[in-house]
């Protein structure tokens, strides 16, 4: 674990329906150093926190009641009435086929964590979104963060000067 970063002034927020879920998430954020943890079942309650509290990272799960994962995503980075469309937003999810995260990437996805996961992996995602924030696009089809994690070269035509 490389990067030392002082988890006990960032707050999260864990939206995850399932209780032994959400302990768990909760118990290696905890053993991370976090202090400030909530547990929310649902997209809703989690959206009654955001617009009353600060929050600084969301862990949610792609199944959710009222809403799956993808819904709360896809509202929190996109309703006119999201408190914070910038959070960042990790998805924790036994989820982890191809498509999954694609799609979760492609609704504005800041990290994405498959299940069962360990305390290092998550620590991984956390110093991602803590210390590399990645620069926000804004487009007719996309609000997220920049999908690209690496700068590779281009040479073919630059159809943006156009």
């Amino acid at each position: 674990m490389s990067a030392k970063i002082d988890f006990s002034k960032i707050s999260f927020l864990v939206v995850d329906g399932d209780k032994i879920s959400a302990q768990v998430v909760f118990d290696t954020l905890a053993y991370l150093g976090a202090t400030h943890v909530q547990r929310v079942p649902n997209p809703q309650d989690a959206f009654q926190i955001l617009r009353s509290q600060q929050i600084d990272v969301i862990v949610t799960e792609w199944r959710l009641r009222g809403m799956d994962g993808l819904e709360f995503l896809d509202s929190l980075r996109n309703s006119i009435s999201s408190p914070n469309r910038f959070v960042p937003v990790i998805m924790l999810t036994a989820h982890s086929e191809e498509q999954y995260v694609t799609k979760a990437r492609d609704l504005g996805i800041t990290e994405f964590l498959a299940k069962p996961f360990n305390a290092k992996a998550l620590y991984s995602r956390l110093v991602s979104v803590i210390t590399r924030p990645r620069r926000f696009i804004n487009t007719d089809t996309y609000f997220g963060p920049d999908r690209r994690r690496r700068q590779v070269s281009f040479d073919g035509p630059d159809r943006r000067d156009a």
